[in-house]
């Protein structure tokens, strides 16, 4: 036996999509009602194990053999869930994942969405949302059905037939995945990453949940607060409805279309009163900052920890990680400065206290989301992250002397960036200093091929930008960056003439092969980047643009358009992400807990060194040559941004 391919259908009484896979499958009412697999690509069965049917114990016995292969779509699901079945813990290592394979390629990530892309010839079958519907989540009690919460076999005997043979379904499309995309191997590599990332999401992070209890607490009783002063105020029947409080503001002499955190912060500027106290206390009660905090109480298990937070190459343009249940890839920033004291008086319950001291308590919470995660057992975080990571790999593959030269220096790239554009010398907080603001938006904005609309979408008018100095703006940054200009349209054209002629290109270092009606992009640590059936059209300006298949905004599969300066973002954010891989292996000892796009959170011992560990992060991979990187850090008895 070298492999096998495996499918489960299991119930339980938690909620999967709130809570996650570890939480789910830790209940005591969790079981596993079917198991499906076939071994070495031979005949899929299914074990009815709702029905006393006993899993054969070659099979069991496979399942912690690491000289055996196992396979499935999402097989953190499939493990996770065994692991919990089987009361022992099944190590990652060898275990493959089927989605994980499509989306190297480019590919969806679900396997009804693979299976129609590939146009498989057994497809998943699409009644199976409705029959997990009915066997495996709690049902509510009726008169029909005799008040019971749940359905077993015996209450459908001729649904379970279907959802069995649903159950076999899903293992041959599974199968024909593997079959379909064998041409394209996921490199031993990204396996090793994969399973780093399996380890990190068993892991999990510690969660203060007395503390995360306390803040939705407060948060209820701020939000009745609020909601009271506002009806006292406006007299409305529901002060949170948009389209009363609308009516209500024009009635009162002001008109908007929305009440959006932007719309409301420029009506603030010159309301008068009532209207002043009215949209702030809109404001307030807009903040969503307790949904994160409860997000942790659905998610946090028994041993107080938050599991299964990362999702392994779910953005599969670069194959950055994606965030799952909390989120951590969009946790508000903390700027209060007595950030300590606040979390305290929170952890405390003590409301009367906090809402003395801080008058916003929606915004106050939201600020000390990040602190809810803490180390456990006596130890405390090392939080480290790279120094303008995306602008050191951008300025190492274009060559771009000047900005490598300030890295070298140790340099602010902000300044440098503005001192480069207006020909002046520019110092934070010294000489000429007022300018750091320009080229930090600029930097920000301008890396990638984009003009005056990035500038307004990063802030540049809010910030006290006018709306004449952005073109110059742009014209000073593309000017100051002549080899990162060139590189966009270096890679624009290298990608047509690939797409047009079906032949290998290549510029900066960089490889395009076109093979087998994909585009890949071959980067510096042998990792490719995947474009599905690219074609040259037409943009909306009527040059030429590559387009190719994809999941959209809308996340629908459709044909999105791409450019140089598009594609080089995709690169170096890709690079990045490989340089992050690089060093979270490197660091593979030390704990690691969590990782938010450039930063990683270690659960450390108390002795563990932070200059060491930001030394060891700060290596250059051997594929880099020539990139300078800098990684900084600090220590703290719970998250924060410091």
């Amino acid at each position: 036996m070298k492999c096998i391919s495996i499918d489960i259908e299991s119930y339980s009484d938690v909620d999967l999509s709130k809570c996650g896979v570890y939480k789910y499958s830790s209940s005591p009412n969790f079981e596993i009602l079917l198991f499906g697999y076939s071994v070495d690509g031979g005949e899929v069965k299914v074990v009815d194990v709702a029905c006393g049917e006993e899993i054969p114990a070659d099979i069991m016995a496979a399942l912690s053999d690491e000289s055996v292969t196992k396979w499935a779509f999402n097989a953190m699901f499939e493990r996770v869930c065994l692991s919990n079945y089987l009361g022992e813990w099944l190590d990652p290592e060898s275990w493959k994942c089927s989605m994980v394979w499509s989306a190297t390629l480019g590919l969806p990530l679900s396997l009804e969405n693979v299976g129609t892309v590939l146009g498989l010839e057994k497809q998943k079958l699409s009644e199976g949302k409705d029959l997990i519907r009915y066997f495996c989540v709690p049902c509510k009690p009726t008169k029909a059905n005799g008040g019971r919460t749940r359905n077993l076999p015996e209450h459908d005997r001729e649904k379970w037939e279907r959802f069995k043979a649903y159950n076999l379904r899903d293992v041959e499309a599974e199968m024909q995945i593997q079959q379909r995309l064998s041409k394209f191997p996921v490199p031993e590599f990204v396996w090793e990453e994969y399973w780093q990332d399996q380890e990190i999401n068993d892991r999990g992070i510690g969660v203060d949940m007395e503390m995360v209890k306390n803040a939705i607490a407060m948060d209820g009783r701020s939000k009745a607060e609020l909601s009271a002063a506002m009806k006292e105020l406006t007299e409305l029947e529901n002060p949170n409805s948009v389209q009363q409080m609308k009516q209500w503001l024009l009635e009162n002499g002001m008109e908007t279309d929305s009440l959006d955190k932007k719309a409301v912060a420029a009506m603030l500027e010159d309301a008068p009163e009532p209207l002043k106290t009215v949209l702030t206390l809109q404001q307030q009660l807009a903040r969503s900052s307790v949904k994160k905090y409860q997000a942790m109480e659905n998610a946090v298990c028994a041993d107080s920890r938050a599991h299964g937070m990362f999702q392994f190459y779910g953005a599969n343009r670069t194959g950055r990680y994606s965030g799952r249940i909390i989120q951590l890839q969009n946790l508000p920033q903390n700027h209060i400065p007595d950030l300590e004291q606040a979390r305290e008086l929170v952890k405390a319950g003590d409301f009367d206290a906090l809402s003395i001291l801080y008058e916003d308590i929606p915004d106050t919470l939201s600020q000390l989301i990040r602190t809810a995660f803490v180390p456990q057992d006596g130890r405390k975080f090392i939080v480290a992250d790279f120094s303008a990571i995306e602008a050191r790999v951008i300025a190492w593959i274009a060559g771009e002397r000047w900005r490598l030269k300030v890295f070298e220096g140790g340099g602010d790239i902000y300044c440098a960036s503005a001192s480069q554009m207006f020909h002046v010398p520019v110092e934070k907080h010294g000489v000429n200093g007022h300018l750091r603001q320009k080229g930090k938006i600029a930097e920000l904005a301008l890396g990638y091929g984009g003009s005056v609309g990035a500038l307004k979408s990063m802030g540049a008018l809010e910030m006290g930008l006018a709306e004449e100095e952005l073109p110059p703006l742009v014209s000073a940054w593309r000017d100051s960056n002549p080899s990162i200009t060139e590189f966009w349209w270096a890679v624009d054209r290298t990608v047509k003439e690939c797409v047009k002629k079906r032949m290998p290109t290549e510029t900066h270092g960089i490889r395009f092969d076109y093979q087998s009606g994909m585009l890949f992009i071959t980067l510096f640590s042998g990792r490719r980047l995947a474009y599905v059936k690219p074609r040259i059209g037409e943009n909306q300006f009527g040059g030429e643009s590559v387009t190719y298949m994809g999941v959209g905004g809308t996340k629908k599969w459709e044909r999105l358009e791409s450019y140089g300066p598009k594609f080089v973002e995709n690169i170096v954010q890709a690079v990045s992400r490989d340089i992050l891989c690089y060093a979270m292996q490197t660091l593979r000892n030390c704990s690691i807990v969590a990782h938010v796009h450039d930063e990683i959170i270690i659960e450390a011992d108390r002795r563990m060194s932070l200059p060491a560990v930001c030394e060891q992060m700060g290596r250059t991979p051997p594929w880099a040559k020539g990139l300078l990187l800098r990684a900084d850090g600090y220590e703290c008895s719970f998250y924060k941004k410091d």
